[in-house]
């Protein structure tokens, strides 16, 4: 969950401050905040909340596609296939 203490979410939620994200609780504020941020902006309606869901999947597929999948190649040449 993005609960993190208060001294952490300052330094964590600096646009420009990405060293701080630290563990997954940092990366969860982060994306937690942002994403509040855009429903404050466009609203909380079906379409931004869609909107939202999408382009989280997106990223994951994207982060699967450019780090996961090659990583597990590499490790099955290292140790073999199942």
């Amino acid at each position: 969950m993005p609960y993190i203490k208060p001294e952490r979410r300052l330094r964590v939620s600096k646009p420009d401050n990405f060293g701080a994200t630290e563990c997954a609780g940092d990366l969860n504020y982060r994306w937690s905040v942002d994403i509040k941020n855009y429903l404050y902006t466009k609203g909380t309606n079906y379409q931004t909340i869609n909107d939202v869901i999408g382009a989280l999947e997106a990223c994951k597929m994207e982060f699967y596609r450019r780090v996961v999948g090659p990583y597990e190649d590499t490790k099955i040449k290292e140790n073999g296939d199942i």
